[in-house]
């Protein structure tokens, strides 16, 4: 039996028995590394790059541990943003799907606050949220951390970044001294230091290169005059033709004039940053990962913990300030052994980062020439299907099955040219190939569940 094998660990048969049947062969550095610290108890500081299965490693932890009968609140999970809690409540869940009554509460801003009350008063075994709401809850008491066992703080980097530090702090003092507390990371600044030292005892730490693979992964540096940045770029996804691209600016302000200048010059593009609202950030993140745009512009809040996988390119429209980010930006291609390419754009004012960033990546970096301006010729290639948001969702006893059935029924779509969908609370959201988009709408309009029209 290799020691990367799952069942090398002592876990419960059931969940070994969920883990082979989610495709999980054996286990990741990170697991492997962390996993045996964790289930015996001892405090831990893992520190891995974004995909690394760190979310299965403390997950497996929790549930392990778990009192299914006491309906106490036993672990506590905080992410930085309502993006990585839901992500890490999905996972959670599909790891615990062969454990009966497992109840699992996201707890996040942007959500009404007495539909989460309610939930809670029903009980709940593993909270997973985000400082602000958590914060409010504890203040408004209607949640209780005394009994909790396991505290686990998901890119703490992150949460510091973004000023939870006052939160954190708040969170800390509601929950018993004798617990375990996991810290996972992708960057080890002092001020996770500090935390570690104040709030863990004796902690393991784990440590997992975040240097990328060049075959799965190829670089592409480009020397641009500041004025020919945007320029560089739409030759970059003329020549590239990728389905799906991630390009990072540095600032919210560079985030919206690139997508408005890619959209004047007729790429489908949406941008993502921490000032849009809630709901804007979860309906482009839905467009961007079933193909209804190509083109996801984003400051750094989208390089770590979301749920976005099979990115062709990525594209730095500047270079990150931060070293450690710059790996997590091209980290989001590349991924689950997939290729994919990343290009970073940069002018002479930046050529010291670039000599630095060398000897960080520890490998020579030269600059290629850009593409001919000739591509600009050529059509653009633009995402295949198209979003259609229903108004209509899980508390209107509205499922997928439900909408691919109203999409499908006689003289409407076929099976395939229906994409991902979506169901939220009160909404859904369903993509469709392009071409068939009116005929989606009028199924739709027709269709009805339970006494309501979908659309």
């Amino acid at each position: 039996m290799s020691q990367t094998d799952f069942s090398s660990l002592k876990l419960n048969a059931e969940l070994l028995k969920n883990v082979e049947s989610l495709g999980y062969t054996e286990m990741t550095p990170i697991q492997a590394q962390s996993l045996p610290a964790i289930l015996k108890g001892e405090d831990l500081i893992g520190q891995a790059k974004t995909g690394s299965g760190k979310t299965a490693a403390f997950g497996l932890g929790i549930l392990e541990k778990l009192d299914i009968d006491s309906l106490n609140i036993q672990s506590l999970i905080l992410c930085p943003t309502r993006e990585l809690a839901d992500q890490v409540t999905k996972v959670i869940r599909q790891l615990a799907r062969t454990l009966a009554n497992v109840k699992v509460v996201s707890l996040c801003g942007g959500m009404p606050f007495r539909d989460q009350v309610k939930s809670l008063n029903y009980g709940a075994h593993i909270i997973v949220g985000t400082p602000g709401r958590i914060c409010k809850h504890l203040r408004k008491e209607s949640l209780n951390l005394k009994l909790l066992k396991t505290l686990v703080l998901d890119e703490a980097d992150r949460m510091l970044e973004m000023g939870f530090q006052e939160e954190l702090d708040s969170i800390f003092a509601e929950t018993p001294r004798r617990r375990q507390t996991l810290l996972f990371s992708a960057t080890y600044p002092p001020q996770i230091q500090a935390i570690s030292r104040r709030v863990m005892q004796d902690p393991v730490t784990v440590k997992v290169e975040s240097k990328h693979d060049s075959v799965t992964i190829q670089q592409f540096f480009y020397k641009v005059q500041n004025e020919r940045r945007l320029e560089a770029l739409t030759l970059l996804l003329q020549h590239h033709k990728p389905q799906s691209t991630v390009i990072f600016c540095n600032t919210k302000k560079d985030v919206s004039d690139v997508t408005d200048k890619l959209l004047d010059a007729g790429f489908d593009a949406l941008d993502l940053h921490g000032g849009l609202d809630q709901i804007d950030r979860d309906e482009t993140l839905v467009k961007f990962m079933n193909n209804s745009i190509s083109v996801l512009v984003a400051t750094d809040v989208a390089a770590r913990g979301l749920d976005i996988n099979s990115i062709d390119a990525v594209i730095n429209y500047h270079i990150s300030r931060d070293f450690e980010v710059h790996i997590h930006r091209i980290g989001r291609t590349g991924r689950a052994g997939s290729t994919g390419i990343a290009c970073s754009l940069y002018s002479d004012k930046e050529s010291h980062k670039i000599s630095l960033l060398q000897e960080f990546l520890e490998q020579t970096i030269d600059s290629e020439p850009l593409p001919s301006i000739d591509v600009l010729k050529r059509p653009k290639k633009f995402a295949p299907m198209r979003t259609i948001k229903l108004k209509k969702g899980k508390k209107q006893k509205v499922g997928p099955v439900n909408i691919l059935g109203a999409l499908t029924a006689k003289g409407g779509l076929a099976g395939k040219q229906v994409g991902k969908i979506n169901v939220c609370d009160n909404w859904s959201y369903v993509a469709v190939e392009k071409a068939t988009v009116t005929l989606a709408l009028k199924k739709l309009t027709e269709g009805k569940i339970n006494g309501f029209l979908l659309k």
